[in-house]
């Protein structure tokens, strides 16, 4: 099976902080999936850093007032292209994130409360027939 991850789930440094959240569960994953990372929001133009963003209804705006709704449905958009072809069946995304997330995300006043829902890409995949899941479900896989 293939399987997207997060590209800041494997380490890549480009979360909107500039860091990453290595999952622990890397290599085990890797060494039993074919493992493709994916950023939809360097895939939708945005930089690293860059400032922290959240849903607000359809759209996403940055703490800093920044409407980039249009950055993250193209960076959806392309992620789906790359799911569709790789023949990928399967996502682990980062929770909470305006792109990623998937259950619940940031509720979009940037305190910290999360509300049910998802992000752009992760509500696009699974629209598509991707199986969505969190970093805390990832070992469902294993």
């Amino acid at each position: 099976m293939i399987l997207f991850i997060s590209a800041c789930l494997m380490g890549v440094s480009c979360r909107y902080d500039g860091g990453a959240k290595t999952l622990p569960c890397l290599a085990q994953l890797m060494a039993r999936y074919q493992v493709i990372p994916v950023c939809p929001e360097i895939l939708g133009g945005l930089p690293t850093p860059r400032p922290p963003a959240e849903r607000q209804g359809r759209r996403v705006l940055c703490k800093d007032g920044a409407d980039v709704t249009q950055a993250y449905l193209h960076g959806a958009q392309e992620t789906l292209k790359l799911a569709r072809l790789y023949g990928c069946s399967c996502a682990v995304l980062k929770e909470r994130s305006p792109s990623c997330g998937f259950g619940q995300i940031y509720d979009g006043t940037f305190s910290g409360r999360l509300v049910p829902g998802g992000g752009t890409a992760a509500e696009l995949l699974a629209q598509n027939g991707v199986r969505v899941l969190g970093e805390s479900s990832v070992e469902t896989l294993l």
